[in-house]
């Protein structure tokens, strides 16, 4: 009899917890604009320059509540990333969007010359757009579609560049942060003592300035020469940088590699590299042991994960770029919340003036969104003086013989 009662018991309450995990779940689907099996097409792609300098995306459906957002943009080329976006859109239109998968893999493959910056920041943006749609269309943020959330937040950097930018950082909530090497001009392959010394001190002033229990990562920007990079992060060594990101130019993996085997500091690369078959390479030949796939440029949100679950089999973690707009920020911060080896995301712009509700930082760390979708609303009245812009790459030359330099 007691194990009867006992048994009665246990089903009691594991049909007690089933009925409310149904009602949860019916609750949640309510939300939703439409039922699961509900017909759902796409009717139009919309592309608009946003200032400073983005491309946003929305790509529209049957449903009027349900409009994906995302980001297409490839830096001082938007004009041509919205090109290739309207190049897409026969594709696109009529078709049903929640196939995500089967959408990136059509516009990746058909296009017959593949990868690129141009085609796959337009099908970034679009593979964005296309996990919102889904989301809005079930009334749940992507990261429950990517197998529920791994953390419950996720931590960001900011940009500083002097003791007193960062100290302001702080004050609005930030602890870790990125800079670039202090220079007096464009680096040149081999420099003086000087100047190494010049963004060495710059740096440990820095460090002193947001102590040891901040984060600090510097970013070369591919701007400094293999040779010139090893002799800086011995120099930056002492003052413990979190990462050293583009150490030098991408596009030679075995180069990076060799710099990563000189160093203990943790190599970062990745704003310049796309898709998973670009990355295996970084991971293969180990010339970095921190990616940073930009959500933007190197296949979205799709393509991002498997690039992190790749990432992990090499024990290397994921700290995704983002110099752009929120919805890039909002693509990141779902990516972050679905993968165990995220490290930290970067951000210029937590949506103030673009975004119904703008991100906010505590001690670090953005708290997971719980609206459906990538979790964000664009406020179309506070984006009416920012529609429009002429962006253009820097132009850098060697102030003393006029050569071409990298910015």
């Amino acid at each position: 009899m007691e194990n009867s009662k006992s048994d009665l018991s246990r089903r009691v309450t594991l049909g007690s917890l089933a009925s409310a995990t149904s009602l949860a779940a019916a609750s949640a689907m309510q939300e939703a604009p439409i039922k699961p099996r509900d017909p759902l097409k796409i009717t139009k792609l919309e592309t608009f320059l946003v200032k400073p300098r983005w491309l946003f995306l929305k790509i529209h459906t049957n449903v009027k509540e349900i409009v994906g957002l995302g980001e297409p943009i490839t830096e001082g080329r938007s004009l041509t990333c919205a090109t290739a976006v309207k190049e897409v859109e026969p594709y696109l239109v009529g078709k049903d969007p929640r196939a995500v998968v089967h959408h990136w893999q059509a516009i990746y493959r058909h296009a017959f010359y593949r990868g690129g910056p141009i085609l796959t920041s337009a099908l970034s943006g679009i593979d964005q757009a296309l996990w919102d749609i889904k989301g809005k269309a079930l009334g749940v943020p992507v990261y429950e579609l990517l197998g529920g959330p791994t953390r419950n937040r996720v931590r960001v950097y900011a940009h500083a560049g002097s003791p007193e930018a960062m100290k302001s950082a702080m004050a609005r909530g930030f602890n870790a942060f990125k800079t670039g090497p202090a220079k007096r001009r464009p680096a040149r392959y081999v420099e003086t003592p000087a100047a190494v010394d010049y963004a060495a001190e710059r740096f440990a002033e820095l460090r002193k300035a947001v102590g040891r229990d901040a984060d600090i990562g510097i970013d070369f920007h591919g701007a400094i020469s293999p040779a010139l990079a090893k002799v800086l992060i011995k120099k930056l060594e002492p003052y413990d940088p979190m990462f050293i990101e583009e150490p030098c130019q991408c596009q030679d993996h075995d180069v990076m590699a060799d710099i990563a085997r000189s160093t203990y500091l943790p190599i970062a690369t990745g704003e310049r590299v796309f898709t998973k078959w670009g990355f295996r390479e970084v991971l293969e030949k180990k010339a970095a042991t921190i990616l940073q796939p930009d959500l933007c440029h190197a296949g979205g949100i799709t393509e991002v994960r498997l690039i992190a679950g790749m990432a992990e089999a090499f024990y290397a973690s994921v700290a995704p770029h983002n110099p752009l707009g929120p919805i890039s920020l909002a693509a990141g911060v779902q990516l972050a919340a679905s993968i165990p080896n995220f490290l930290i995301q970067e951000q210029v712009s937590l949506g103030e003036g673009y975004l119904k509700k703008p991100f906010s930082v505590s001690a670090g760390y953005l708290d997971l969104p719980k609206g459906p979708g990538l979790g964000i609303e664009l406020d179309d009245n506070a984006m009416a003086d920012k529609i429009g812009h002429d962006w253009r790459n820097p132009e850098s030359y060697d102030a003393d013989d006029g050569s071409v330099t990298d910015w």
